[in-house]
């Protein structure tokens, strides 16, 4: 088995500490042929065996776990002989680290939520249940759309299905446009913004009060995860197409990074990360509170920011030379080592439903990666007034033709660690972009040649 790095091992030592779910797996049990499953009931009675799935999650907000345990509820009804044990643990690197030690410990719960770009180093590390032949006998991928197979598979195998699509998008507080007379971000990708255009905005929605700015334009871009679809908009990419070396280091990256840093360092209309620490705010709540006109943010957000008290808006990135967002999403998949894999493929199946999928679209939390809720009679399935702002409607292609998210297609987490580290040292630091982009290059280029 690859080490893990040192940084990634003293979390998994203080996870494998606090880890309070799951149960050891008997390496055999992997296999079908291995399940004690409920589907062949119970040889004295003719009843179902009872199985008790362990399923983990995050928590990214209480709406969220709401949407998911609503969900199970569901599933438990329709499969009364399975209970399914969710439990939730903060997202980011804080839930990897306690997955990657639970898994290292054999303690990984039956099913779980899985970033995107995490997934193909479990599935090289053996980590997940293969449940290809499961997804060709039932057809469960054959309404997904395309970018939705091709994050989902690795080697013309699935591990995994992706559970919906996010992307990043622009969100506004329609107050503030208003009061400063400023048109709203478009939402037809064909009228997407110049990045002229956005900074020009940006400007006029930036208050200041002596050298005090007390409303800043926009914020978001810093955050690596957005700064990539801006990069793609530009004609860049962080990787070469056959994803065997770092593109970091060109012209169209390069202007990418210098005109997002620039909205902070030269226009200063963009405000430090530091500002939403000390304020004690989340983005959301910068945003509905005033202190920032415009947030950077994935689609995501829209379900906590259709429930906050203000007029909310929502609008496609602004372009270089094309309008384009990515998509990608976590995926939902078994541990290798599972006791009961067919009824955690029941589970998954049922989270790659239409019908489970539904309920978090309609909530904002999500957005389709079904063909059929793309069509005009199954977009009314989905998309909810007071959810959904005016011309959402106008955006579907936008996310349709979505990118799809380059890190979800590498097998190595330390490639983004890397990057974020650098772009950490260019944005907050004053390292400079020849610097940074050259360093991003060689640290991935050399992490990559290791993982092939």
């Amino acid at each position: 088995m690859k080490k893990w790095s040192l940084a990634t091992t003293i979390l998994l030592v203080v996870s494998i500490l606090l880890a309070a779910c799951g149960g050891g797996k008997d390496d055999a049990a992997g296999s079908p042929q291995g399940s004690a499953s409920a589907a062949n009931g119970d040889s004295q009675g003719g009843k179902q065996e009872q199985v008790t799935l362990k399923f983990m999650g995050w928590e990214v907000s209480p709406l969220e776990t709401e949407s998911v345990k609503k969900g199970l509820e569901l599933f438990m009804k329709e499969n009364p002989n399975i209970k399914v044990e969710y439990t939730t643990i903060p997202g980011g690197t804080q839930y990897v680290a306690k997955m990657q030690a639970l898994v290292l410990g054999n303690e990984a719960p039956d099913v779980f939520f899985l970033q995107s770009d995490y997934y193909r180093d479990f599935v090289k590390r053996k980590s997940l249940l293969d449940i290809t032949d499961r997804v060709n006998a039932e057809g469960v991928a054959d309404d997904l759309i395309d970018s939705a197979v091709k994050l989902s598979t690795v080697d013309n195998k699935y591990y995994g299905i992706e559970a919906c699509i996010v992307a990043p998008v622009v969100y506004y507080n329609k107050d503030l446009f208003d009061k400063a007379g400023v048109a709203y971000p478009p939402t037809d990708p064909n009228k997407a913004w110049t990045w002229k255009e956005f900074v020009d905005a940006a400007k006029k929605l930036t208050v200041k009060n002596g050298d005090k700015t007390e409303q800043y334009g926009v914020y978001g871009l810093e955050n690596y995860y957005m700064t990539i679809a801006e990069i793609m908009s530009n004609g860049g990419n962080w990787f070469s197409e056959d994803l065997t070396k770092s593109a970091a280091n060109t012209p169209e990256v390069k202007e990418v990074l210098q005109a997002i840093s620039d909205l902070r360092k030269k226009d200063g209309v963009s405000p430090e990360a530091k500002l939403l620490t000390n304020s004690g705010m989340s983005p959301a709540q910068m945003l509905q509170t005033g202190k920032i006109a415009m947030l950077v943010d994935g689609s995501w957000s829209l379900q906590e920011l259709s429930h906050m008290d203000f007029k909310v808006g929502m609008g496609v990135l602004p372009k270089f030379k094309d309008a384009v967002t990515h998509g990608q999403a976590h995926l939902h998949v078994a541990s290798a080592h599972t006791e009961h894999p067919e009824e955690a493929w029941k589970l998954i199946k049922f989270l790659s439903s239409e019908e489970y999928q539904l309920m978090n679209v309609k909530a904002g939390l999500w957005l389709p990666n079904h063909k059929s809720l793309y069509t005009e009679e199954g977009i009314q399935k989905w998309l909810t007034a007071g959810v959904h702002p005016d011309g959402f409607k106008d955006m579907i292609p936008y996310f349709t033709s979505s990118k799809p998210y380059p890190y979800a297609l590498l097998s190595s987490q330390k490639i983004q660690e890397d990057t974020t580290a650098e772009l950490d040292k260019f944005f907050i630091g004053n390292q400079s972009v020849d610097d940074t982009v050259q360093n991003i290059e060689s640290l991935a280029n050399k992490d990559i040649a290791a993982n092939s």
